[in-house]
């Protein structure tokens, strides 16, 4: 005798039936952001004129400068402003900055990384007290602190060189460099640390084994805030400086200034050159700066 029962009949139809298809919600993201295309146009125009100006008056004379007006639309295009440029001396303004700016690179990476990976991987109070004095450095501001800056250089005989600059820049861009870096170790697993320990590697062996492939974005984050902080500085270079031997590219923009006025068109060629040193680290390292900014915000 057969155990097997027939099913209801409403249940087979609803089960059969073949449902209507649903009607898909429109969310958020879906819908055209005109905000944030209205918002992008913008900033891209706000970014944009300023930068055509500065190009189309590094490229016209100065009398056309003059007669015509600042805004408007060059009559001839001329690379004389950028030759003067040279012949003011740009290219030892720019040598002394890339010195002044690779030095404080490499003096803030010597002691910023090994201090993040103590700071990380420590447990003891005097690294956490030497962790919270060096976060008291970013509410000093340099011109604060300007005349004992300028009594400790000229005491050490170091004035008046690019050493006077490099130290008080890399001091001055020291804390937000350890915070940069301790966010990127951070995100390191702690089972990469503890799978080195149970190797037998030694802390050396685990920082220069683990540590340093796993910050690159940090270090790369680091090393473009210091050396945009040394190419721009010009309280440093004013104070402890004086000669034109040491003049960087902020001090050498002066000498377009004269008695009687300033070559504009000079000036601007002189600052589309010194900035593109500066384009080209941004787009460079622009992936792994975004990358270190964001380290450790998940945590």
């Amino acid at each position: 005798m057969s155990t097997i029962t027939a099913r209801p009949v409403r249940e087979q139809v609803t089960r059969t039936a073949p449902q209507p298809p649903r009607r898909r919600r429109r969310g958020r993201a879906s819908r055209p952001a005109y905000g944030a295309g209205v918002g992008a146009a913008v900033w891209l125009v706000l970014v944009l004129v300023p930068l055509y100006f500065l190009v189309a008056t590094s490229l016209r004379g100065s009398g056309d400068y003059l007669t015509d007006g600042p805004l408007s639309i060059p009559d001839e295009i001329t690379l004389d402003n950028y030759l003067r440029a040279f012949e003011v001396g740009f290219l030892r303004f720019l040598t002394n900055s890339l010195i002044v700016a690779i030095g404080a690179i490499a003096l803030v990476l010597a002691v910023a990384l090994p201090a993040a990976f103590a700071i990380v991987r420590s447990r003891s109070r005097v690294v956490r007290v030497g962790f919270l004095l060096f976060l008291l450095g970013l509410a000093v501001p340099a011109q604060a602190v300007i005349i004992p800056i300028y009594l400790l250089i000229t005491r050490l005989n170091l004035y008046d060189s690019l050493t006077a600059i490099i130290l008080p820049t890399a001091a001055f861009t020291l804390p937000v460099s350890i915070v940069v870096l301790t966010s990127s170790l951070r995100d390191v697993p702690s089972s990469l640390y503890e799978a080195m320990a149970l190797d037998g590697a030694s802390n050396f062996q685990t920082f220069w084994r683990l540590v340093l492939p796993l910050s690159r974005s940090g270090v790369v984050t680091v090393a473009i805030f210091v050396g945009l902080n040394a190419w721009n500085n010009f309280l440093f270079p004013l104070v402890l400086t004086q000669s034109e031997a040491t003049r960087v590219l902020p001090l050498g923009l002066w000498e377009f200034q004269t008695q009687y006025g300033t070559d504009v068109p000079g000036l601007m060629a002189a600052v589309v050159l010194s900035a593109l040193p500066v384009l080209a680290l941004y787009l460079f390292g622009r992936r792994q700066l975004l990358g270190g900014l964001a380290a450790g915000a998940g945590k």
